[in-house]
């Protein structure tokens, strides 16, 4: 099934932008950190280390910002400009994590926008390009209960 094209409304930016981002950022950091050495290898990140780090997801109001270091992804209470920043849309980060786009397509097709150190942007692409997402997929399918249990 293919995800709609769609947008939330701009309300909810609103609304997003005024919460404390904290929760979302631990939620993601949390699970950056499961994949880590799982199907992110942390050899292939280590120029990330020490580095600040933005996800923008625009349609939400959400700006987490958070850093990688030798023990793995960290929130990050630094407000300074950040080392590399990565927008998209809810629908789109969905998309790329569900693998119906590519980080290629998102990104030519302006949906996916990486500022700043450029080297950081590729090594972020490439490793989502590197992921074995089917393997990913079966391994979770490990952990979700057959249809009809109770």
């Amino acid at each position: 099934m293919k995800l709609p094209a769609f947008t939330l409304p701009k309300p909810v930016a609103s609304i997003g932008a005024r919460l404390p981002q904290l929760p979302p950022t631990l939620a993601l950091v949390g699970g950056l950190n499961l994949a880590l050495d799982r199907i992110l290898p942390r050899d292939t990140l280590e120029p990330l280390t020490g580095k600040r780090l933005l996800l923008k997801v625009t349609d939400a109001g959400l700006t987490l910002r958070f850093t990688f270091t030798p023990r793995g992804f960290r929130p990050l209470f630094d407000p300074r400009q950040p080392d590399l920043t990565i927008s998209a849309t809810t629908r789109d980060y969905l998309a790329l994590a569900l693998r119906e786009e590519d980080p290629d397509t998102l990104f030519f097709s302006r949906r996916l926008l990486m500022e700043g150190e450029t080297d950081l942007g590729l090594l972020v692409k490439n490793t989502l390009d590197a992921v074995d997402w089917d393997a990913l997929m079966a391994r979770l399918r490990i952990f979700r209960p057959p249809v009809g249990a109770n």
